[in-house]
């Protein structure tokens, strides 16, 4: 069993940065691989980056290539999402998941999920 909660969200202009956190409980959370996904109103959650469970292999959508970065700290037993430039469009509820297999884009692969955290980047 795994327990994630996120933090880290708010509103930013757009070309700024923020840096989300995700907390995990229990400690087995280095045998896990964890992503990050979102969801607007209105839309599909939707996959932004994923990492391996000993964080060697990173996946990211093409519409956040080359402006975030997916990392863990498995002694901390924490997952980051640093995001710069953000754009207007980025705007969303930010989830943190894990699942036991790899660094997956499906979110039906995930096993468990936070509660989210909402980015704003007003237009």
């Amino acid at each position: 069993q795994v327990q994630l909660v996120e933090s880290g969200g708010g509103l930013v202009q757009a070309g700024g940065s923020l840096r989300l956190s995700c907390a995990a409980s229990g400690r087995t959370f280095s045998s896990y691989a964890m992503g990050w996904f979102r969801q607007a109103p209105g839309k599909e959650r939707e996959f932004v980056a994923a990492i391996s469970s000993g964080g060697g292999r990173t996946s990211y959508a093409d519409s956040v290539k080359g402006r975030f970065t997916i990392s863990r700290d498995n002694a901390k037993n924490m997952v980051y999402l640093q995001m710069n430039s953000l754009r207007p469009e980025d705007t969303a509820v930010y989830y943190c998941a894990a699942n036991r297999f790899n660094a997956a884009t499906m979110r039906g692969v995930y096993d468990y999920w936070g509660q989210g955290t909402q980015v704003t980047v007003p237009s």
